[in-house]
């Protein structure tokens, strides 16, 4: 996908929902929970005005970044524009089906992420399918004109 497009998806962009942010209630430090990948990129789209909707089997119910954690994509009660996913390529294509369900307007897949069933089932919906890229590093590099290096770590 060319950068004009990508600018295009976040310009017109409001809700995220990020499928694989870390559960709090692991009984890991929360220090190192601050440096899980999919932590810091919800955070950082939050700091830029985006609403990120945590999805978390394993944490429905935690407040994470100061949302609250739900199970699945069929639970959201809005409208979301983007679903991002920092989970295993192979579980994509049933998320990309869950996606198509509560009418998703992007499927985007993070760094080192991309499935072809996946891309096919976004594809058919007309929905629009980004794979092998961070979020995070896309927007820095369009609109903060940054070369981003991932993940940025902060305290």
């Amino acid at each position: 996908m060319r950068d004009d497009q990508i600018k295009d998806i976040l310009k017109n962009s409001k809700t995220i929902a990020m499928i694989g942010v870390s559960s709090e209630t692991k009984g890991e430090d929360r220090n190192n929970l601050k440096r899980k990948p999919a932590n810091v990129v919800m955070k950082y789209m939050q700091d830029f005005g985006y609403k990120v909707i945590p999805i978390n089997p394993f944490a429905e119910g935690e407040v994470i970044n100061g949302e609250k954690v739900l199970s699945s994509l069929e639970k959201i009660s809005e409208p979301i524009d983007i679903v991002d996913i920092f989970r295993p390529s192979k579980e994509t294509p049933g998320i990309a089906n869950q996606a198509v369900k509560i009418g998703s307007k992007v499927l985007w897949l993070q760094y080192g992420i991309q499935n072809e069933e996946a891309k096919k089932i976004a594809e058919n919906a007309k929905i629009q399918y980004v794979s092998n890229k961070c979020i995070k590093q896309e927007y820095q590099k369009l609109f903060q004109k940054a070369n981003p290096v991932f993940p940025v770590l902060k305290n």
